[in-house]
């Protein structure tokens, strides 16, 4: 990471930089550039945030967002063996024009603010995989129908330079593969969908929104309970329920014929069928002595079934490295970064903060419930890309 941003530094500052030539410059940064493009907007504040004038940054399914990038949910923690630092927040107010667009459950940019909701966080990390690869295909001036942009709020003290965008998404990455089922893939999910994203976007604070309603601009870590009425919950649930139920009768009755289809035989058959002949392939005539034929073709199984063999071999023990990497990550740092989550709590209690208490004990249960979430979905993919390339190794020798 600090290469890619002395990289991005000198791009722009270095001797045959854009900056220096006396060039305007609009950073974009995607995904794992947008934490570099964050990385450098620190370094220039602490420089005295030069070139204010003619040097701008647009962010897109940045992991560094303030409030819902993954890097600036869980402040304090360190995954390296899983190739995950968490960085912070991209720094607001730094004098520079900032416009940051993310896609709603996007896992990366978009996770959820109280990550004991495992709904919600197996979400996002469906949205990991479904959402946070659509940002090259989408035009904010111009999208797709049950697409929105919503300008979303930051706080009194922002320099008004900054602006924060979410692009809804319109249904559940969490439901992308049950969509995928033929025929009664769609009713079912429609049927369970409104339930779902009721219960999903709790996690994010209100459950009308897939995503933080708070400041877009503020660095937001990771909370335990949300507020919740009960009875708003309940008559929502309901309604909710009403909803799935009338979808997916829809889906059902569209799905039906509207008219009987048609039984009578077809002229060719009442006629006695095609009058055009046909006949049995002919084979080619044999070359050669037949015993030649016979080891060319046992040499020729034998080589593709012992690659097959290896190549196979070669990709199940090439699974053992991320899942180490992964065992590791959840045997060292994340009991570590529950002790810490706990002597917090217990530190707030000394001052005098009686929720303090909770948060010991609660804020270690809802960091582990997200991070082994994402950490079981990381090897699951891990396990089904192992699998896919064992079978297509031994399939391939057929």
């Amino acid at each position: 990471m600090t290469t890619g941003v002395q990289i991005l530094h000198d791009a722009l500052f270095g001797p045959q930089g854009m900056i220096t030539a006396g060039g305007n410059v609009a950073v974009l940064g995607y995904s794992q550039s947008a934490i570099l493009s964050s990385m450098e907007m620190r370094q220039l504040i602490l420089q005295g945030s030069p070139n204010t004038a003619n040097l701008s940054f647009t962010l897109l399914g940045n992991p560094m967002a303030p409030n819902g990038g993954l890097l600036s949910r869980f402040p304090g923690l360190s995954m390296p063996a899983m190739g995950l630092e968490f960085y912070g927040a991209t720094p607001s107010n730094s004098g520079y024009q900032l416009s940051q667009y993310t896609l709603q459950y996007d896992g990366f940019a978009d996770f959820p603010r109280y990550p004991i909701n495992f709904l919600a966080d197996l979400n996002a990390f469906m949205g990991i995989q479904f959402v946070h690869t659509d940002y090259s295909y989408l035009d904010p001036n111009n999208l797709p129908p049950g697409y929105n942009l919503v300008e979303l709020p930051v706080s009194p003290a922002n320099n008004g330079l900054e602006h924060y965008y979410m692009i809804t998404y319109p249904g559940l990455p969490l439901l992308e593969p049950l969509r995928a089922l033929p025929v009664i893939g769609d009713p079912l999910a429609d049927l369970v969908e409104p339930n779902l994203t009721y219960l999903v976007n709790l996690g994010y604070g209100d459950p009308h929104f897939g995503y933080s309603t708070g400041y877009a601009d503020v660095p937001t870590r990771f909370g335990l309970f949300p507020s919740i009425d009960p009875v708003t919950f309940a008559g929502d649930m309901v309604g909710a329920a009403q909803q799935g139920v009338n979808a997916f009768a829809g889906d059902i009755g569209a799905m039906l014929p509207t008219s009987l289809p048609d039984f009578s035989l077809p002229a060719a058959a009442l006629t006695g069928g095609s009058p055009t002949a046909w006949a049995l392939p002919t084979l080619p005539a044999p070359t050669g002595s037949p015993i030649d034929g016979i080891i060319d073709t046992l040499k020729a199984a034998n080589t593709h079934i012992t690659n097959a063999i290896s190549s196979a071999a070669a990709d199940t023990y090439a699974m053992a490295l991320p899942t180490a990497d992964i065992v590791n990550t959840l045997a060292t740092k994340v009991p570590s970064y529950n002790v810490n989550l706990f002597l917090d709590g217990i530190q707030e209690l000394a001052n005098g903060d009686p929720a303090g208490l909770v948060n010991a004990f609660g804020y270690p249960v809802a960091a582990d419930v997200a991070l082994l979430t994402l950490a079981g979905g990381f090897q699951t993919i891990v396990l089904l890309n192992g699998v896919e390339s064992v079978i297509g190794d031994l399939t391939g020798a057929a």
